[in-house]
Formats: structure tokens, sequence, C-alpha cells
């Protein structure tokens, strides 16, 4: 009798073993109540990888309320995000620095969006390589801001002096340099995307010669030409912390449906007024670098980023380089 109590208690607590090992059955993911975002973006490249998600808030297939606007300048955003009435916005990652140094930390960088856009572009043939602007006349637009630190930094790298061995001579618009390279005879130029786009569809003998996206990559391993980034207010993002990461979720899918569907995305980048027409977008989207980089990944690229800006101008930062809080790492 003793035996037989004995396996009875042996197979009892083998049983409980186990059902105690058994997998449990894991509930449904925890989702965030419907918050409502207040987004400002520019029209340019950094706007151009949100229109899926654009679309997709207009027809209702979201899980937050989304509220996009678009302005022509980051002046018009700023006071925005500075006074609470945003809570993301799509800005210049220079921009993103300065904003961060002026509230004293209340703004995150949470995802580069976009990379380089900034092209070498001429009505010849002479140039193939970076070497090959020493003792040129070259166009651009920008003066004192990130299109002239960004060449600078690629021609000293090359050992070419942009103070002596160049000339560059700044327009207000990217429109004037259209028209020089229309009609001058060998012209060379620095252009942002879309504007490349527009000048080579108006005129068919105007080449991309260099890429300056490739060009800071061939001088500089340890960070990346960064255009646009994905800013928040970190009260926001610190109330809404999982609704804040559905958002990023659903940007980042956007990015990637529109590097995938160009077409059609060229027609909402027209619609929504980004771009005049969508033949324009159609052959810009390749170009313009559109992204998704968030992480540690964003961190190494974007401090690096900064750091070359700062050391060619302190101002073009904020004054001073960013802390380790200003980037939301999930």
């Amino acid at each position: 009798m003793k035996k037989w109590i004995t396996v009875l208690l042996a197979m009892v607590l083998c049983l409980g073993l186990f059902v105690g090992c058994a997998p449990t059955e894991k509930g449904p993911a925890p989702t965030a109540a419907v918050t409502t975002f207040r987004i400002a973006s520019l029209k340019g490249p950094t706007t151009m990888g949100m229109v899926k998600l654009m679309k997709d808030a207009e027809d209702a297939s979201v899980k937050h309320d989304y509220q996009f606007e678009m302005y022509g300048t980051a002046d018009e955003i700023i006071p925005k995000l500075v006074n609470g009435e945003l809570d993301v916005a799509l800005l210049p990652c220079n921009v993103a620095s300065i904003l961060y140094n002026r509230t004293e930390g209340a703004v995150q960088v949470a995802a580069i969006n976009t990379l380089g856009v900034l092209y070498v572009v001429e009505s010849g043939d002479t140039v193939h390589s970076i070497r090959d602007l020493a003792g040129k006349t070259i166009y651009s637009t920008g003066k004192g801001t990130t299109p002239e630190f960004v060449l600078n930094y690629i021609l000293n790298a090359n050992g070419i002096d942009p103070e002596k061995d160049i000339t560059i001579e700044y327009k207000s618009e990217a429109t004037e340099i259209a028209a020089i390279l229309k009609d001058a005879e060998n012209a060379i130029a620095v252009l942002p995307q879309p504007y490349v786009t527009v000048v080579q569809m108006q005129n068919d003998k105007i080449r991309v010669a260099l890429s300056l996206t490739e060009e800071w990559d061939k001088v500089s391993t340890e960070s990346s030409m960064v255009t646009g980034v994905v800013l928040v207010r970190k009260a926001f993002a610190e109330k809404n912390p999982l609704a804040f990461r559905e958002f990023l979720d659903e940007y980042k899918a956007s990015t990637e449906y529109v590097n995938a569907h160009v077409e059609e995305a060229a027609a909402w980048v027209e619609s929504y007024g980004i771009v005049a027409k969508a033949p324009i977008a159609v052959k810009a989207i390749p170009a313009c670098n559109i992204t998704y980089i968030d992480g540690d990944d964003m961190k190494d690229k974007v401090s690096g980023y900064l750091e070359v800006l700062f050391n060619a101008n302190p101002k073009s930062v904020g004054g001073t380089l960013p802390k380790d809080d200003f980037y939301f790492i999930r």
C-alpha cells in the first residue's frame, strides 16, 4: 500500500512539474489610447517620406489622430514648437540642435528621415571628382548655412581651400542658379533635390556630376550627412511613451512604402503641394535619400554630423553640441 502511495505521489509531482513548465499563452500586446499628434513639416524632401502616413490619416486607417501642418520655412515652425503648440516636427538636423539649446533640452531627436540631398550639377562635362572643382567658379545657395558648411568640409578634406583654390558665388534663390545653368556654358552649381530634378527637366544639358552625400562618406567614416530629423517635445514623449512609439512605427512604415512605391507616392507628393508636379517627384524621390534611422545608429550619425558643423561654426548648432539627452532611444 505504501508503495502505491509513493508511486501516486511521484506521478502527481511530475504532473505538477509539467504543468508548471508548460508555455503560457501571451495576451495581446498593449496598445495606447488614441492620442492627438500636432505634426509640422517643411515642403520638401523631409516631408516626402511621410505622405503615405498623411494619406492613411485621411483614410482613418492609422492608430492615432495625426494633425499635419506644412510650412515654407523652419522659422515658422520653431516658435510653435517652443510654445508647445506642436508635438512633433520634421526639421533640418542643425535646427533641431539649435532648438535643443534654445529650450534647454526640451526637445529630442527620435529619428533621421532624410540623409544628404545636395548635388554638384553642371551644364558641361568637366567635373568627375571633387578635385576637378579646383580653380572653378561654383554657384550655390545657403551662405552661412548648412550647404556652405557641408561644401567647405568636403573641399577641405580633399585638400582644396574654399577661400583660395575656388570661387563660390552664393545666390539667395535656387531659381537664380537655374537661370545661370540654362544660359551659361560649363556652369557648375550646388543644388538640393528636388531642384536638381526641376533644373534637369527644364534643360536636358544639365548633368549630375557629384553626390555630396557620397563625397562626404568618402572622407568621413564616423558620421553621415544628415538633412532632416524627426523632433519631438520631450514632455510629450514622456507623457505618451507608447503612443509615440506607435507613431514612429507608422512613420517608418510610411518611409519604406514611399521608397518602394515611387509613382504612387509621387502623386501624393503633388496633391499635398510638396512638389508642383508628380513627374518631378517620380525622378526626385529616389535621389532624396529618404530613410528612417533611429536608436544608436541615429545617435552616431547625428552627433558626428553636428560635430562637423560645430567645428565649422558653433552658431550653426546653437553654440554648443547637444548632450546625450538630446537623443530619444527606444
